[in-house]
């Protein structure tokens, strides 16, 4: 998620509440769910991207489970790691043990990933804008560590190949891999889609999603700015940092349909463009997308994503069959109505939780190769908005285009991306 740490303070605040809520596990939920991750042997924790996302997921595992504390942070920029460390430690007032983080565990640079991972770790959660995310997660597996790694995860088709590959090594190191999807360890998405996928709204045949709401943040440029600095700063508006705003954030609802469906598309037709965020200090990626997606046996998807100003919110999926329909999250339409009233849960919690059970019970997750697919659907789609054309599932996995800057370092010179036009945009 791209809000920062305050907005979604909240989340945290009530997380003690909600943690008693969830002590008792949903026989539905899909993945291991067990009432807390309990203390064994404790688990040392390394944070890498120390943003708003970093800082919260770092609150939803020290809060959220015993046994472990924080003892190393990275980041590219020094005020990121003391502010996230100060939020951490004001959550944290109730365990302040869990936070042993010492001035020469803060790492930072761009090489600070490195330096984090050849620490005393058992576990990292891998959080930086989403284009560094192939290189840190292949090099935490190289490196033995169990992983927590931010959607989505890569920003090009070689990334996620990177992810996937990587994804195979850590299965054979049993190495556990948990993503920032976290409706999968939501309780009542877990039950609906469950009944999903036993029937209750007969054969799958369409559905929508949408992420559909208003702008974000913004960092100004000061003189001292190098083009490196100001566009890592502001690398939600950069393609080879976030991947656009439809991959970075409607990853989330394109993960549910892909979930519901039980399969990943094979086709794409999309459009898209940039009408009211036209200033360059929006960087050059779109502010809305329209994108029809076909499954297999004709299934098709209709998703919508837009960050415009003045305009109505909807965040949400819909998945129709033939004896019914559900919003995916809680309820059941039709033949077979039904309505989610079980314990309820805070996801963000969850996902770490069923992580550090996984490792103690000696039967990691392994989410990789889910969070891949999800994360290349997403990327499939903004290639055809931006090329105008119908795009294959095999055209996007198998595309040479990278990103990524090549010798990036925080002086570098790195000129505006063109904003993509359809019809002269090439899908490479």
């Amino acid at each position: 998620m791209t809000q920062d740490f305050h907005s979604k303070r909240s989340l945290y605040t009530s997380r003690r509440e909600l943690f008693k809520a969830s002590t008792i596990a949903a026989a539905t939920l899909a993945v291991p769910n067990f009432a807390y991750a309990a203390a064994a042997d404790t688990l040392r924790i390394g944070l890498i991207g120390c943003g708003g996302r970093g800082t919260g997921a770092a609150v939803n595992n020290l809060l959220s489970c015993e046994g472990v504390e924080l003892v190393a942070m990275g980041d590219i920029f020094p005020d990121k790691i003391q502010g996230s460390l100060n939020n951490i430690k004001g959550e944290l007032v109730d365990s302040p043990g869990k936070v042993k983080v010492k001035p020469e565990k803060m790492f930072v640079g761009l090489d600070a990933y490195q330096r984090v991972l050849a620490e005393k770790i058992d576990l990292v959660i891998l959080a930086t804008p989403p284009g560094f995310r192939p290189i840190h997660f292949e090099a935490a597996v190289k490196a033995g560590k169990h992983i927590f790694m931010e959607k989505p995860v890569a920003v090009d088709a070689p990334g996620v190949r990177r992810i996937l590959a990587a994804g195979e090594m850590a299965l054979q190191k049993k190495l556990a891999v948990v993503a920032g999807t976290q409706r999968r360890h939501d309780f009542g998405y877990n039950d609906i889609i469950k009944r999903i996928h036993d029937g209750a709204i007969g054969e799958v045949v369409a559905a929508q999603c949408y992420w559909n709401q208003g702008p974000l943040w913004h960092v100004a440029r000061t003189p001292e700015m190098s083009d490196a600095e100001w566009q890592l700063r502001n690398w939600y508006y950069f393609a080879w940092m976030c991947g656009d705003h439809y991959v970075e954030q409607h990853i989330h609802n394109l993960d549910v349909v892909n979930w519901a469906i039980n399969a990943h598309p094979v086709a794409a037709y999309g459009m898209g463009g940039r009408q009211m965020r036209t200033d360059p200090m929006y960087g050059h990626i779109y502010d809305h997308f329209a994108v029809e997606f076909e499954y297999p046996n004709g299934v098709k998807t209709l998703s919508m994503a837009r960050q415009m100003e003045g305009t109505d919110a909807n965040v949400s999926e819909r998945i129709v069959g033939t004896k019914g329909t559900s919003n995916a999250g809680g309820e059941i339409y039709g033949a077979n109505a039904f309505k989610y009233e079980g314990k309820r849960n805070n996801p963000y919690d969850q996902e770490h939780i069923d992580l550090v059970n996984s490792i103690r019970a000696g039967t990691p997750l392994n989410e990789s190769k889910m969070v891949a697919e999800s994360t290349l659907t997403a990327i499939l789609g903004r290639m055809s908005a931006y090329s105008g054309k119908r795009v294959t599932w095999e055209q996007a996995l198998n595309s040479t285009e990278v990103l990524m800057p090549t010798d990036l370092n925080m002086k570098s010179s790195l000129p505006m991306p063109p904003v993509p036009v359809p019809g002269k945009y090439v899908v490479k």
